[in-house]
């Protein structure tokens, strides 16, 4: 299909948007936030209004009926009244509405594998400038965003990422994907191997324990499914020791010391064990209703058990915040949604970086991040669309190139 197609011109934007929320999601003003939603339902409004004058198939998923769960759950809330801060909840019902959207058109112009492929490819590219830019500057920059923007940190500043374990979460969703096109391609391999390389060892610069503990699972699982499903194995173990190499100069030269230091902390959970007690109480007192949408930093102070002084947004764990927040019936509504795309995931290897991301929400709060969780939500949109078609990548058994089927 032409890039010029109302479905190309939705993946375009729809790539250009996800840039754009993830470069700026630092900034703590609305405006970035709400251009990004805004642009979000432009899109949206643009593809609605070509289907009608041109129509073309609708793809569809049972994740779609799922992805609506979220939103519903928020509006039920605040119909009911069962919020604890009803703006919040509000606020929370438009980010759910956004990912609706993205996992949407991304399912539709997937269907297409060529405009799938392109917009997985500028997903690789984005992870890649970004993991050389986020180390070359943590050095360099002295806290400020690009060189430029006062952060409001000294240290640990990662390209537009503040904080070192939304970083990670937003790696170990592009690695998959270096690491897979390294397998495909013999001929371009040491590019991807590369590739993969500078990302992993900006994850070891940034010094996120959970964060470094996925992405070497991901290194691991997705080589040794690679190499059971047979892909050419002299091609991946010549391609793994390039990766070796040049991962360990690569780390060498950012340092590995202060995430080993971090490894070897006298006690790896404090703070996040109290506020994970807190949070299973919470969840205990509403376990049907929840507290509404949102509200978690609300309502955390009746429930804090130590206070250090400072303001705690998040649960740092999505999955115990969203039972919080909405009850049993929204974390079920998420599992179900996850398990709908889990075995996509499997097939597709690549896919594997969104269950990472999971797992990651377990000790961290990539989710609450509205930019990060449309950028999972679109490339969910993706592996879901190009499932159907098995747009996966077969190995011959001689010579490990690779066919479609």
């Amino acid at each position: 299909m032409s890039a010029r197609s109302p479905l190309g011109i939705t993946m375009a934007a729809e790539t250009a948007l996800l840039c754009f929320g993830i470069l700026t999601i630092w900034v703590p003003e609305r405006w970035a936030l709400a251009a990004y939603q805004a642009g979000v339902f432009g899109v949206g409004l643009f593809w609605a209004a070509g289907m009608a004058v041109r129509p073309f198939p609708l793809r569809w998923s049972y994740a779609l009926i799922v992805l609506t769960g979220p939103a519903v759950c928020g509006l039920v809330q605040l119909a009911t009244g069962h919020t604890a801060y009803p703006g919040e909840t509000w606020n929370s019902v438009l980010n759910w509405s956004v990912n609706w959207v993205l996992f949407c058109l991304a399912l539709q112009f997937a269907g297409d594998a060529g405009l799938g492929r392109r917009f997985l490819n500028a997903v690789m590219y984005l992870g890649f400038a970004l993991s050389v830019i986020s180390t070359v500057q943590m050095f360099t920059s002295e806290g400020k965003i690009f060189w430029i923007f006062p952060s409001g940190y000294e240290d640990f500043v990662l390209g537009p990422f503040v904080n070192r374990n939304l970083y990670s979460a937003f790696i170990e969703m592009v690695l998959p994907l270096a690491l897979l096109r390294a397998i495909q391609n013999p001929q371009r391999a040491f590019l991807y191997w590369l590739m993969a390389s500078v990302m992993v060892a900006s994850v070891v610069a940034g010094a996120s324990r959970a964060g470094l503990a996925l992405v070497i699972t991901e290194i691991a699982v997705i080589v040794a499914l690679a190499w059971w499903r047979g892909f050419d194995r002299r091609t991946i173990a010549r391609g793994m020791a390039q990766f070796a190499v040049l991962a360990v100069v690569l780390v060498v030269v950012v340092g590995w010391d202060v995430v080993w230091q971090r490894f070897r902390a006298a006690d790896p959970f404090a703070i996040r064990r109290e506020l994970v007690a807190s949070s299973i109480q919470m969840a205990r007192d509403r376990p049907w209703t929840g507290f509404g949408l949102g509200t978690w930093p609300t309502v955390y102070p009746a429930y804090a058990l130590y206070d250090n002084g400072l303001f705690v947004n998040q649960a740092h764990n999505d999955w115990l915040q969203w039972a919080v927040e909405g009850g049993l019936p929204l974390l079920a509504t998420i599992l179900v949604f996850a398990v709908l795309i889990a075995r996509s995931a499997w097939r597709s290897i690549w896919g594997l970086g969104l269950i990472a991301f999971l797992v990651h929400a377990l000790v961290d709060f990539p989710m609450q991040k509205p930019q990060l969780a449309g950028f999972w939500f679109a490339l969910c949109g993706v592996l879901t669309g190009l499932a159907p078609a098995r747009d996966h990548i077969r190995p011959t058994s001689t010579t490990g190139a690779a066919v479609r089927g």
